[in-house]
C-alpha cells in the first residue's frame, strides 16, 4: 500500500475537563465535535463549539484550547488535519477559489448531511495503517488524496478556503522531519543531512529564527504526546515511549511544564 501523510485523521476523546495554552497548530485543521464542547481562546476572544458543529482552524495559529465532556460523558471530537504541500495542490487544481478570501482566524460550520457524509468517506480512509488494514479493499494513496480534497472542495465552495502553502521556515522543516519519528534519537548533525546541509548551517539558520533543534524536538515529542493521550487506547508508558521518552518520570515532568498538569491527568 502506497504511504499518504499529508492528510490524516485522528478521534480526539477525553473523560475529563482539560485545556492546553498556547497550542501551535501545525497543518490546516478541520474538526466536527461529536460530543461536548470545544472552546477556543485568544486574544481577541473566545469562540465556542457544541456537539454538531465544525470548526476550521489555520496552519500556525496559536490558541488556549478548552476541551469540556459532556457530564458523566466523555469529549469526543474528529480531526483532519492537512499538510501544507496538501493545500498547496488543491490551490493549483481549483483555481477558481483564488479569489476567495482565507480564512485568517478559526470558523464554524454546521456538521449538516453534505458534510457529514463527504467528511466520513475522508475521515475513514485517512485514519491509520491499523484501522485501514480492516478496510477492503486496501485504501490508494491517490484515493486518499481524493477524499482530503473533497472536504476541501466541499468547504471552499461554502467560503471556507485555507490559505495557499507558503514556503516553510526552518524551524517548521526540521517540526516535520522530526514528527516522522518522535521517538527516534535524532541528532542535529542526522537532521542537517537531511536537508543537505552542515550541522552549523543549520543551526545557524534555525538562531535566525529564534528557533533551536533542542527546542524543536522538544515540542514535536511534548505536541505528539498530548495527541496520543487522548486516544483512551494508550497507556502513558506506551505515549512516552512512542514520543521518545525511555523515562517516565522525565516524560511526566516535561509534560506538565509545558501543559500545565501530568499525563495521568488524562487518564481519570
Amino acid at each position: 500500500m502506497s504511504v499518504f501523510s499529508e492528510a490524516t485523521a485522528q478521534t480526539i476523546s477525553s473523560a475529563v475537563r482539560h485545556q492546553v495554552r498556547t497550542a501551535t497548530v501545525r497543518d490546516d485543521l478541520v474538526g466536527w465535535v461529536m460530543a461536548g464542547r470545544k472552546r477556543l481562546m485568544a486574544p481577541a476572544g473566545e469562540i465556542q463549539f457544541a456537539a454538531g458543529r465544525v470548526f476550521l482552524i489555520p496552519r500556525l495559529t496559536q490558541w488556549d484550547m478548552l476541551n469540556e465532556p459532556p457530564a458523566g460523558g466523555r469529549y469526543e471530537a474528529r480531526i483532519i488535519n492537512f499538510a501544507p504541500a496538501l493545500v498547496a495542490r488543491f490551490h493549483q487544481r481549483f483555481g477558481q477559489f483564488a479569489a476567495t478570501p482565507a480564512l485568517q482566524g478559526c470558523a464554524g460550520a454546521e456538521a449538516d448531511e453534505g458534510f457529514a457524509a463527504t467528511f466520513g468517506h475522508a475521515f475513514k480512509a485517512l485514519q491509520g495503517e491499523a484501522a485501514v488494514e480492516s478496510l477492503a479493499p486496501s485504501v490508494s494513496a491517490a484515493l486518499r488524496e481524493h477524499r482530503a480534497f473533497e472536504v476541501l472542495l466541499l468547504l471552499a465552495e461554502r467560503g471556507l478556503v485555507f490559505a495557499p502553502g507558503g514556503e516553510l521556515s526552518w524551524a517548521e522543516r526540521v517540526r516535520r522531519l522530526v514528527a516522522q519519528r518522535p521517538q527516534a534519537p535524532w541528532t542535529l548533525a542526522e537532521v542537517a543531512q537531511a536537508f543537505h546541509l552542515s550541522a552549523s548551517s543549520l543551526q545557524r539558520r534555525l538562531a535566525e529564527e529564534s528557533a533551536s533543534f533542542s527546542q524543536c524536538m522538544r515540542e514535536v515529542r511534548l505536541e505528539t504526546a498530548m495527541a496520543l493521550l487522548q486516544d483512551p487506547e494508550l497507556q502513558v508508558s506506551e505515549v512516552a515511549a512512542r514520543c521518545g521518552y525511555d523515562s517516565h518520570s522525565r516524560f511526566s515532568a516535561a509534560f506538565r511544564e509545558r501543559f500545565g498538569f501530568a499525563p495521568s491527568h488524562l487518564r481519570p
